[in-house]
């Protein structure tokens, strides 16, 4: 039944407790026709002000607390509530939500604290034209009302017999009256004889007073006296205040030194702790890399040794700064030594993080190393293949260590297997070419002879590695095509 969202603060509270003057509502029609829009205009008083949570609702009449409401809207505060116009205020509410039926309804305005702060005349919802409809009825209804009628009349009579008897009660009741006004006026007489007794009694409460009086008075000098004491008292008091004060901030301002001291030191503590789960890491890094590389393990145990003398050296540190922590000023000491000793290890850590690259660095080159010589010894195994040759009928050796060896490469472990091959101009570097007629594998200089006996058209030269032909006229593209895969 609602336009906003959430319930209006409601309340309790019967119709006594509400003070219906304090908000006007102006130009209230006496029913309002269904289906439009209904504006509601209200004036606030001076004594009031509106505040946020205030609402204008639609009340049936005969309500009995402000949550009997059929719809409500918030009130809009004004923008200055001292200005006489603003306090003219509407509300406006949409037809969608207001009631269907033609019972009589008014506007209350209920404030946050649920309480009714004023309300309008009743009107209902019903069309203008409602006067002047023609009500047709039938027999049946007809006799209803009859009978209807008959009912209201027995109960007329019984309301008459009944309002006989209220006469004679009545009666009786000033026939009591009289008696007890009677006994009124004896209650006067006595009356008059208390007050005289109390007159004579005020002559003696008059002197006992003017006593009462001197004895105030000397309790006034006496309270004078005894003030100027307290306000001494006060004042050594104050001072005593004071330097309680003092003592107890300069006891605060220790004990925060203190839990910031032992706060600096527990991180303290825990960096030092991922710094070794960190050196642990590094170590088994490096373990790895020892068995890989030979000249790793020298540097890796000199590591190994250094770590343990900073454990050694930071596990003592760390027992003192536990046993010491209670003292200010040499904890502040002890904090300077351990951020020295956290910079030596950040930097020996970055060393050992160095080693490590070098060390992985080194092994990428190896790896390296070792794909190209295996590339190396396939390319030469399969030349080797090609050319009919065994490795050990060459007549070039791959030269030692003491031999010298000046065109080798020094980086490769097996050294080059094609120096020599290129500079020796043995028989064994020969193009071999096939015979077009009888595809058997001839020397150059032999295939040059036969091929002057063969016309040129029916020759064809093949590569013997790649089996790739070639016609007798790109002889100079063969040798090149050839040449290459020597290379």
């Amino acid at each position: 039944m609602e336009e906003t969202v959430g319930d209006p603060p409601t309340s309790a509270v019967l119709l006594d407790h509400c003070h219906f003057s304090q908000v006007i509502f102006n130009s209230v029609e006496k029913f309002y026709v269904p289906g439009g829009d209904v504006t509601c205009y209200y004036t606030l008083t001076e004594h009031f002000t509106p505040r946020r949570k205030d609402w204008i609702g639609i009340f049936r009449v005969g309500w009995k607390t402000t949550r009997e409401y059929y719809t409500f809207m918030w009130v809009t505060l004004p923008v200055d509530p001292n200005n006489v116009s603003t306090k003219q205020q509407e509300v406006q509410f949409k037809a969608y939500y207001l009631p269907k039926d033609d019972e009589y309804y008014q506007f209350c305005y209920v404030d946050q604290d649920g309480l009714v702060r004023g309300a309008s005349i009743p009107f209902q919802f019903r069309p203008e034209n409602e006067e002047d409809i023609l009500v047709v009825t039938t027999q049946g209804e007809v006799e209803e009302i009859e009978q209807s009628n008959n009912e209201l009349r027995k109960e007329n009579q019984e309301l008459k017999d009944s309002c006989v008897s209220l006469q004679k009660q009545n009666s009786d009741m000033q026939a009591e009256l009289q008696k007890k006004q009677e006994e009124l006026e004896t209650l006067k007489s006595i009356n008059k004889k208390l007050e005289q007794k109390v007159e004579e009694q005020k002559d003696i409460w008059e002197t006992e007073l003017l006593q009462l009086k001197e004895q105030n008075q000397k309790l006034s000098s006496e309270n004078e006296k005894m003030g100027v004491r307290v306000d001494q008292l006060q004042a050594q008091l104050s001072t005593q205040e004071k330097e309680m004060e003092k003592l107890v901030q300069e006891a605060q301002d220790k004990t925060e030194q203190l839990e910031c001291l032992k706060k600096e030191n527990g991180q303290l503590f825990l960096s030092l702790k991922e710094q070794r789960k960190h050196q642990q890491k590094l170590e088994k890094t490096v373990e790895e890399l020892k068995q890989q590389e030979a000249i790793a393990t020298k540097k890796e145990q000199e590591l190994t040794a250094q770590l343990s003398t900073h454990e050694k050296e930071m596990e003592k540190l760390v027992q003192e700064a536990q046993d010491k922590t209670e003292q200010l000023e040499y904890l502040k000491k002890e904090n300077g030594q351990l951020f020295l000793s956290l910079k030596e290890q950040r930097k020996h850590q970055q060393k050992l993080e160095k080693t490590v690259e070098e060390l992985k660095q080194q092994e990428a080159i190896a790896t390296k190393k070792e794909q190209e010589l295996t590339l190396l010894k396939r390319d030469n195994f399969r030349l080797m293949s090609y050319m009919g040759l065994d490795f050990d009928s060459l007549p070039f050796q791959v030269p030692t260590s003491d031999q010298g060896g000046a065109g080798q490469n020094p980086g490769l472990v097996f050294g080059n297997p094609y120096f020599g091959i290129q500079e020796s101009s043995a028989p064994s570097l020969r193009t071999i070419k096939k015979c077009p007629t009888c595809k058997s594998n001839l020397a150059d200089d032999v295939f040059d002879h036969i091929s002057q006996q063969h016309p040129m058209e029916t020759l064809s030269l093949d590569c013997p590695i790649c089996d790739k032909s070639f016609s007798a006229n790109e002889k100079q593209i063969f040798e090149d095509h050839v040449f290459c895969h020597t290379l």
